[in-house]
């Protein structure tokens, strides 16, 4: 997903998404998941060379990925689209905001709690034995670029480095995520709660756990049958209350965390055992699925009153 917080920010978006042709691409590779140039081309009618500029233009604004693969022939470019879903935002901020950003790995949960199936791995291995909750606590956890569990939760300390004398007036933290059926199944969905400091902001059902495609940035080793990709979800804590993707989940408000440059932030994503639907959670990393990121913090701030 793709989140534009201004109609500045988002100019280069709606020029490339300006030009019919270009629609015409994007709704191809909707249908086909990945194409090479040449089957666009011949499906668009268009010359090779007319397409290339077009794929730029879709490149540059990250809507559309292309990948080298040989061939018997030399290598072929592959086009395959990056977002699932636009999130622009018309309003303008109500009050001037810095904004301190920061990733964190996968691997860098400060607790948890998890239960079978479960597991862990870095962008070149396993780490430990699957199905082991044991090695949720490996020193080689830090490596981690995707996690797995069917119900129980992990918890990240989030960096809180805005300036003394600051309060918080917005957080917004994005992750690739799916669920965890055993193997994969993109009929099966979970219910995924989040929390900050212990306090329930709301709850967001997955659909279901990723196989029929092979993730962009999922590392050729990896096991066809198990997580190929997620969904890049986008959680937003504002004086309004509490969004995913731009929907209100919860009243939940900025306002009600109370949070200022002193404050301990933590973040958990569970499962939790009495959910509706207890259907697990994998939480992806830079080095697998769809998006090349870990997990995108951003805390809004302002000077204390």
């Amino acid at each position: 997903m793709l989140h534009i917080e201004s109609l500045d920010e988002g100019l280069d978006v709606f020029k490339a998404l300006s030009s019919e042709l270009r629609i015409e691409i994007i709704k191809l590779l909707l249908r086909n998941k990945s194409m090479s140039m040449n089957e666009i081309a011949e499906e668009l009618n268009i010359t090779g060379g007319a397409l290339t500029s077009h794929i730029k233009k879709l490149e540059s604004c990250g809507i559309v990925s292309t990948t080298s693969e040989s061939s018997g022939h030399g290598n072929r470019k592959q086009c395959s689209l990056t977002l699932d879903k636009i999130l622009i935002e018309i309003n303008e901020a109500s009050e001037p905001e810095n904004v301190f950003q920061t990733e964190i790995r996968v691997g860098h949960y400060s607790d948890y709690a998890v239960y079978p199936t479960c597991g862990l791995s870095s962008a070149t291995k396993l780490i430990g034995e699957v199905d082991d909750t044991r090695y949720f606590a490996h020193p080689d956890r830090f490596d981690a670029d995707i996690l797995w569990f069917s119900k129980g939760y992990v918890e990240y300390l989030v960096p809180n480095f805005i300036p003394f004398n600051q309060k918080i007036t917005r957080i917004t933290i994005s992750a690739e995520l799916s669920s965890e059926a055993p193997g994969t199944n993109s009929n099966w969905p979970s219910d995924i709660s989040f929390y900050i400091n212990d306090v329930l902001l709301g709850i967001w059902t997955s659909p279901g756990d990723f196989g029929d495609s092979k993730g962009i940035f999922t590392p050729d080793w990896w096991f066809p049958n198990w997580n190929q990709y997620g969904l890049l979800k986008l959680l937003v804590i504002n004086r309004h209350g509490t969004f995913i993707d731009g929907l209100k989940i919860s009243s939940v408000n900025i306002d009600a965390l109370d949070l200022d440059s002193s404050s301990k932030i933590t973040f958990r994503m569970a499962v939790e055992e009495n959910a509706a639907h207890v259907g697990g959670l994998t939480i992806f990393g830079k080095s697998f699925g769809n998006y090349s990121q870990d997990i995108k913090v951003g805390i809004g701030y302002t000077p204390i009153e």
